[in-house]
């Protein structure tokens, strides 16, 4: 069954929800999923809305303008997607080979909707996994001085390859703002849980630290380091007779889940962005 996922975000006003259900009612649409938030600090409505396309009147190309008209005078946001239109994603890695494996495996046994073509890194360790998935790896190592050289490689490829989406599975690389404002579409997972230690080593600063919970987190990457718009998160305990590989242990479990959720969330069209803020329409 192919679906339509609406995402939208506007100003707060009366009768929201009947405008954009009736828009599909009107259209032959029967709705399966619809979920809406008011953030009343920021006077904003968001909402979610999912309809089947069998027997809808209106052709794919031609729903996008026909809501615009909808949209505008509302002062919308708002993003359409396809259940039979899979996202092209790239997984980009340096040495570390857990969050990567989960998600090759998660969607080759289809519980991520999307298709895999790129795996890069700027180390050459984890090529045989690669070609073990039947997946292009390019290695593309990067200095301070050859950087804004090679994230134009990493662009090129991703224009090549398509891709909708970089997932950044314990890339230790920062990107750059020039990057980001060229392809915005990226996803990290942080080991630790945000905002606390962030940066480079939070394992070792939280033993340091003697914390009783570690944890990860997913977001969307911006130009400010580890301070992007939050989308999963999740906490393990820990004790005063862990050390720090028990925490790197115990939070490799952590970052491999917390990933793999925030993927399929995004997949689902399920996280709707505002400020620096997300809504996730779970």
């Amino acid at each position: 069954m192919s679906t339509a996922t609406l995402l939208i975000s506007c100003p707060d006003q009366q009768g929201l929800v009947a405008k954009i259900a009736n828009f599909i009612y009107a259209n032959g649409g029967n709705i399966i999923h619809a979920d809406q938030h008011t953030d009343l600090s920021a006077g904003l409505f968001l909402n979610r809305v999912e309809w089947e396309l069998d027997g809808f009147n209106l052709p794919k190309d031609v729903i996008a303008p026909a809501f615009e008209a909808i949209a505008k005078p509302l002062d919308a946001q708002w993003s359409l997607s396809f259940s039979d239109q899979l996202p092209r994603l790239a997984i980009w890695v340096t040495k570390q080979d857990h969050c990567l494996l989960d998600l090759l495996w998660r969607q080759q046994a289809k519980e991520l909707p999307a298709k895999i073509p790129l795996i890069m890194s700027n180390h050459q360790k984890l090529a045989a996994i690669a070609q073990q998935f039947n997946i292009d790896f390019h290695h593309i190592p990067i200095t301070k001085e050859t950087k804004i050289a090679q994230e134009t490689k990493q662009l090129e490829l991703l224009k090549q390859y398509d891709i909708d989406l970089v997932i950044l599975a314990k890339y230790m690389q920062v990107l750059s703002p020039d990057f980001l404002s060229k392809f915005p579409k990226v996803i990290n997972i942080h080991h630790s849980f945000l905002p606390a230690f962030a940066g480079a080593k939070p394992y070792h600063r939280a033993y340091d630290r003697g914390v009783k919970i570690i944890g990860a987190t997913a977001h969307y990457v911006t130009q400010d380091l580890d301070e992007g718009p939050i989308i999963e998160q999740d906490v393990s305990r820990v004790s005063h007779r862990d050390n720090v590989q028990d925490l790197i242990r115990k939070g490799k479990d952590l970052e491999r889940i917390v990933l793999s959720r925030a993927v399929r969330l995004h997949l689902q069209n399920r996280v709707l962005v505002y400020g620096n803020r997300t809504v996730v329409f779970a």
